[in-house]
């Protein structure tokens, strides 16, 4: 990953994303922002992840893998996107908001993963610290490296990417599977 964000930039992250859903949510906009100010970290075109969580309980969670616009937009971007598109959840009110913390998380460029086996994937997988693209034909999923926490076991983990893309759970040991990893710098409010 390129150099990780400084707490200054982290912080101003964390405000974006909190600034930006509520005044979407409450006036349909999106905060001005004025570019000459930002750092060149938060300018890097860059893949990132926004994370809701209310009471300790996932809330939304949208991002881009691949980069394809600077930080600050992709943050912008996945905090509305995370509020109201996630469609596993229903769209976040305004009046909620107080009880939703945002985590980010801040991604590398994936990398495919050379192995010759399903043991010798499992072998190469770091927990806590890959992410992982699963893909599998015409389907693709991803977890976060925070996701180890909730599925430590590679094999477990690698079957939910399955379920996730509605494949079949043993579809990552299909040689028509491949896999990608990446690293993330993960923050969030307290």
């Amino acid at each position: 990953m390129s150099e990780e964000l400084n707490e200054n930039e982290q912080n101003f992250l964390l405000k974006l994303a909190r600034d930006t859903m509520e005044s979407y949510l409450k006036n349909d906009k999106i905060p001005e922002i004025d570019e000459s100010k930002l750092t060149d970290k938060l300018k890097t075109i860059q893949g990132g992840f926004v994370t809701l969580h209310k009471r300790g309980d996932l809330r939304g969670c949208i991002g881009h893998i691949i980069p394809h616009e600077p930080l600050y937009k992709c943050i912008i971007d996945n905090a509305i996107n995370a509020a109201i598109h996630d469609n596993r959840f229903p769209p976040v009110s305004y009046e909620e908001l107080k009880d939703i913390k945002i985590e980010i998380s801040v991604l590398s460029i994936p990398k495919k993963l050379k192995y010759s086996s399903s043991d010798e994937l499992l072998e190469k997988l770091v927990p806590l610290k890959d992410g992982v693209i699963l893909k599998n034909g015409f389907r693709e999923s991803t977890f976060l490296p925070q996701v180890w926490e909730q599925l430590p076991d590679k094999t477990e983990f690698l079957q939910h990417l399955c379920l996730k893309q509605g494949s079949n759970p043993d579809c990552w040991k299909s040689s028509s599977s491949s896999i990608e990893i990446y690293h993330a710098q993960i923050f969030g409010e307290n």
